[in-house]
């Protein structure tokens, strides 16, 4: 049977130890059997949560059996994990055990070094503050999950479902996440490199660059044509010079951030405005309804039509719903 040990630190958010719970719970072998027996452990007996205090028998000794070590996501009042719980997560890692995580817990696989050189996602929201804490991460704020091999990390609690039964077809196969899939009523196709349905915010800059101007500039312009001469002349530099300075600064190429600032404001307009998709195109620089509907999915994952059905903000909405 394999053991999966769910590592619950104080200030645990409950949907993100839910998720694992629940799927690997579920999950049955052909012939009825469970294979899978799913524990929680924590570094203390009392463990705070959301709402409600755990009381959690067993402790991090549990880790040195452990075959998969799930860890939850924490509130953003939780203080730095403590070194024992640092410590017992590397020696798991250099045992070879596989280690997961939920949305935020990826900032502990981080801070225990696991994630260092390697790809990993959480919850969009959190994606900047993971890399800037830990530059050596390559975070990545757009994917449902990354699977690493023995690491992986998923964004928040519904992408966890999806680790989840992405963990289960490896061990068992298919057949088995599928019937565990509709035992959780979700979709088991969902892959890991779909995007998050995220609101892109801009990259962060130093305090004080001269780079801050000529964002404003292209925010203020997105409905024109900007091209990367008009950026290299306008920061006063030549366009292989401001080209490497703007992605040392950003993380990213002028025309790529240029591309994300125009789904930010297609984002905000079919959230907010009735508007056309051939209007929302026009004022959000795309030029034509084609190229907006292709690089809006390519960056959010989704088409226009479908972000809108999921987030345009109807009149009274709330009111219904109370």
């Amino acid at each position: 049977m394999h053991r999966v040990e769910i590592l619950v630190l104080d200030d645990v958010v409950p949907f993100d130890m839910a998720a694992p719970l629940q799927t690997f719970d579920w999950t049955r072998l052909p012939d009825g059997r469970r294979p899978y027996r799913v524990r929680l452990c924590a570094e203390s007996p009392e463990v705070r949560a959301e709402g409600f205090g755990l009381r959690i028998d067993r402790g991090l000794e549990a880790l040195e059996n452990a075959d998969t070590i799930i860890v939850p996501g924490r509130s953003q009042e939780a203080g730095p994990p403590s070194e024992r719980v640092l410590a017992a997560l590397r020696r798991a890692a250099a045992a070879g055990t596989r280690i997961a995580s939920v949305c935020v817990g990826a900032f502990v696989l981080a801070e225990a070094g696991l994630l260092d050189g390697l790809g990993a996602t959480t919850h969009w929201f959190a994606a900047g503050e993971l890399a800037r804490r830990h530059p050596r991460v390559r975070v990545r704020p757009d994917v449902l999950y990354v699977d690493n091999g023995q690491i992986l990390t998923s964004a928040g609690a519904a992408a966890a479902l999806d680790m989840c039964l992405h963990m289960i077809r490896r061990d068992l196969g298919s057949a088995v996440a599928a019937h565990a899939a509709r035992m959780c009523v979700v979709p088991l196709e969902r892959e890991g490199g779909q995007a998050q349905f995220i609101v892109h915010e801009r990259p962060p800059v130093p305090r004080g660059s001269a780079l801050e101007p000529l964002l404003e500039w292209i925010e203020e312009n997105l409905a024109g044509e900007i091209t990367l001469g008009d950026m290299a002349e306008r920061a006063g530099m030549s366009e292989r010079t401001f080209s490497r300075r703007f992605r040392e600064q950003t993380g990213t190429t002028p025309l790529q951030w240029l591309l994300r600032a125009r789904v930010r404001r297609a984002q905000y307009l079919l959230e907010n405005s009735d508007h056309s998709i051939e209007r929302i195109a026009r004022q959000a620089g795309f030029g034509s309804p084609t190229a907006f509907r292709e690089r809006f999915r390519r960056v959010a994952g989704t088409t226009p039509h479908a972000y809108r059905a999921a987030f345009h903000a109807r009149p009274g909405a709330a009111a219904a719903h109370s």
